[in-house]
């Protein structure tokens, strides 16, 4: 999927699932459930194990689905980018902005979504390329601050992160987020090995999309 046609979809869904877990074992029956659930976009984190062989083999996986989109999440620098990629990862995402990893996901047209908490990291995020900025961490601001740094920043598109649950989800929408990344509300059936839970919640975000967008 080519840079523009995955930005587009990522609005057109606006969920993305952050995977974190122990193992890859626990990783891949995560994605199974969250897939089932009807979210597509994975955001598999350098937190995890081996994160870019947990990479490559879902994205051989799942290489004859072409609807769900595989990126890599937690990326601190250069190096852990540059692997993700070589994994198969169709995206990164970073906690931060590292001007580095942003001219190497530019080299290869791959979005980059960069982490940023003030006005001054996001316009720089803008300078250097961000088709989407990730506002990070979400909880710490709540979904009301979209809309206020949309104020100076109108052209900036946000996806935040942290603290987004199904409870909150329409607020954060309401406030103009593009997109948002959840992962702890998400995923915490896989805790105790419930994965159906994991589907479900899957399940219910998407609802709720689906509502939003109908209105």
């Amino acid at each position: 999927m080519d840079k523009t046609t995955l930005l587009a979809e990522l609005k057109k869904q606006r969920l993305v699932a952050v995977i974190r877990g122990k193992d890859e074992e626990e990783v891949t029956n995560i994605v199974d459930a969250v897939y089932r659930g009807g979210i597509h976009f994975m955001e598999i984190t350098y937190t995890i194990p081996q994160a870019e062989q947990v990479i490559a083999h879902l994205c051989k996986a799942y290489e004859h689905c072409d609807d769900i989109i595989i990126g890599a999440g937690t990326c601190l620098d250069i190096v852990s980018a540059r692997m993700a990629i070589s994994a198969g990862a169709q995206f990164v995402v970073c906690p931060h902005l590292d001007t580095e990893v942003m001219k190497l996901c530019n080299s290869y047209r791959v979005p980059c979504f960069p982490g940023a908490a003030n006005v001054k990291d996001m316009l720089e995020c803008l300078r250097y390329g961000a088709d989407v900025i990730k506002l990070f961490p979400g909880d710490t601001f709540g979904p009301k601050a979209v809309r206020a740094f949309k104020g100076p920043l109108p052209q900036a598109d946000f996806m935040p992160t942290g603290g987004v649950s199904a409870a909150n989800l329409t607020e954060w929408l309401d406030n103009g987020a593009v997109a948002v990344g959840t992962g702890g509300s998400l995923t915490k059936g896989a805790k105790t090995g419930d994965f159906e839970a994991v589907r479900l919640e899957a399940e219910k975000l998407v609802n709720i999309v689906r509502a939003y967008d109908q209105r």
